[in-house]
């Protein structure tokens, strides 16, 4: 009896190559050449081929009619994703877009299916979105979107494609393959592995002796593993949906690929290995890319990079093992290192430059330069707002809930504060919910009560500017992840950092955005006014403080919106500031009532 993987490998090869020997195909598909003559003999008897004069194989039309019910119908390419690994490349460049040999890793996977006469691609699209467009009139590819992209991994890219999962390619825009691995026909499911001598963090995987995979788990020791490309068959593609749609919808599977469906149910599924012999490869990050080409090594067109290589006057190979750092709210993080030291560079995020006015951000840095209040800066643009400072590998973040640390960075605060550092520009808190809001995509707030919210705080206003105070330079932004505590010969040192948002006002504005950022409840706020007021803090202070709290979660709330606009989204924050705006309004208004 006639297996249908041998009868496909050998008939495809004949479509591509009619006329082929028996040797011929023996080698082209890795059969013996004992086992093409017997499926030969097979095929001819049931009347899918039959020899020419010269004693070649030829399809007939029957052979040709079976052979569609094993046609690819389409490919779907997952290409979403930030690519963080690939810093800071991919702050400029979507991974899949990135340039191997000068030809981005995603055409070269399309040009590749296209040879094989596939040409039905539909590409899922996420993070710079906009910058896939030209492969719709280069390559007729389809684009649909992931809106969560930014909070889910690739198997809600997979699920937005569902409905086109048939006899179906499911690629990452960031292999490489080298030599073609894709047909026009294909037998059974598959999925690329790689032999991987030694430890490994990737997907291990056991089989049968006939390929079928018979278990997967991450990490092993020499093993195959799961590298490239699948291919998913049109029966295995409909029980599969069931699974993803299922997966997609139960909560905390926000971190899992759509591999970890194979994983749970690899019973289920028939699954066989596709074993390459270093034919894909897969690019953890940039020195890995470098290794692979050279082009990388001094140039990779990359600006950020060009901008480091220029800071300490070295060609980008010297800039080396750079790492993402967990993307923050308003800038972008990596570190790396050169020459032994290592240091961390900002980049401003999605956005920022209708946040943050860089001008007025490097006159801080200027004012502060020196004063042991925080590390100098190695280099600060003012026009990119790109900054670079050397890495505090051994420094830890205060921790909100640590009264031992509120209580220190209260007393730095206060040092600062009684600095009385003066500069020309300054913070309006109700100038900057305005300007907020006027950046919002959508003509109203997603909080049905916002009028009225909104209508409270500013009424604020009039009372914060008839108090008596004291204006200096002021944090603005002084919130628990941006005091650093770090042992130095034996001493703690407490640095503030990161001063965008820096500017002349009210000092006790930055008790009130620490309270808001840690979101802390009434006894912690009350907790944390006492520990920047040891001496005890007068009442009409802690009025101010209060309204300060609702302004700020206002302020900060209205971010929110603005930045959720751009697909930044912050989930439990955003809610939370939108309650400190209306709680401490009502908290202002009944301690203020006490005081008359």
């Amino acid at each position: 009896m006639m297996k249908p993987e041998h009868f496909v490998v050998i008939c495809r090869y004949l479509v591509d190559k009619p006329g082929a020997t028996q040797r011929e195909l023996a080698a082209a598909t890795g059969l013996s050449l004992g086992l093409v003559n017997r499926e030969l003999k097979k095929c001819v008897s049931a009347g899918f081929l039959y020899f020419n004069e010269e004693r070649k194989p030829v399809l007939t039309e029957a052979g040709k009619i079976c052979m569609e019910s094993f046609r690819v119908k389409n490919a779907i390419i997952l290409a979403a994703g930030f690519g963080s690994r690939f810093v800071p490349l991919t702050f400029e460049t979507p991974k899949g877009l990135l340039e191997v040999y000068g030809q981005p890793m995603i055409e070269r996977q399309i040009e590749q299916l296209n040879v094989k006469g596939i040409t039905e691609i539909i590409i899922v699209v996420g993070y710079k979105k906009e910058q896939f467009d030209y492969l719709i009139d280069k390559y007729g590819v389809r684009l649909i979107y992931n809106p969560e992209y930014g909070v889910k991994n690739n198997l809600s890219s997979l699920y937005c494609a569902r409905q086109w999962l048939d006899s179906s390619y499911i690629l990452m825009s960031d292999f490489w393959i080298e030599d073609n691995i894709f047909s026009l026909y294909e037998p059974k499911s598959w999925y690329s592995c790689l032999y991987n001598e030694g430890a490994t963090s990737e997907w291990c995987i056991s089989s049968s002796a006939s390929g079928k995979i018979k278990s997967i788990k991450i990490g092993g020791r020499n093993s195959w593993v799961l590298v490239g490309p699948a291919y998913f068959s049109s029966s295995f593609s409909e029980l599969f949906k069931e699974y993803l749609e299922d997966y997609f919808s139960r909560p905390g599977t926000e971190t899992f690929y759509w591999e970890q469906i194979l994983k749970d149910n690899i019973k289920t599924f028939p699954m066989y290995v596709n074993k390459q012999n270093g034919n894909v490869y897969e690019f953890e990050n940039l020195e890995e890319l470098r290794l692979f080409d050279h082009t990388y090594v001094n140039a990779s067109n990359n600006k950020i990079m060009a901008t480091i290589a220029k800071i300490f006057n070295v060609a980008e190979d010297k800039i080396r093992d750079i790492r993402p750092i967990k993307v923050g709210m308003t800038n972008h993080s990596f570190t790396f290192n050169h020459n032994d030291t290592r240091y961390i560079m900002r980049i401003p995020g999605e956005g920022t430059d209708m946040l943050i006015n860089r001008m007025q951000e490097f006159s801080v840095y200027e004012k502060i330069s020196g004063l042991g209040i925080c590390d100098d800066s190695v280099y600060i643009d003012p026009l990119t707002g790109y900054k670079v400072t050397e890495y505090l590998s051994e420094a830890r973040v205060c921790d909100p809930l640590n009264i031992t640390d509120v209580r220190a960075c209260m007393e730095k605060l206060r040092d600062f504060h009684d600095m009385k550092l003066q500069v020309e520009h300054t913070f309006d808190i109700f100038e900057r919910i305005e300007f907020y809001e006027s950046l919002w995509l959508k003509p109203e707030s997603c909080f049905r009560d916002y009028t009225g919210t909104k209508s409270n705080v500013m009424h604020l206003k009039e009372f914060i500017d008839s108090a008596e105070k004291s204006v200096t330079l002021t944090h603005i932004d002084a919130v628990p992840d941006n005091f650093l505590f770090q042992k130095t010969g034996g001493e703690q040192r407490i640095q503030l950092i990161d001063w965008e948002y820096a500017a002349m006002q009210d000092p006790y504005v930055d008790i009130a955005m620490f309270a808001v950022y840690a979101m802390y409840d009434r006894e912690h706020v009350e907790t944390l006014i006492d520990c920047y007021f040891p001496e005890g803090c007068p009442d009409d202070v802690r009025a101010r403080i209060y309204a300060y709290i609702a302004a700020c979660g206002l302020l900060w709330s209205n971010w929110c919106e603005y930045k959720s606009h751009l697909g930044v989204e912050f989930g439990e924050y955003s809610l939370c500031q939108y309650r400190f705006a209306k709680d401490y309004y009502q908290i202002y208004l009944k301690h203020t009532e006490g005081l008359k």
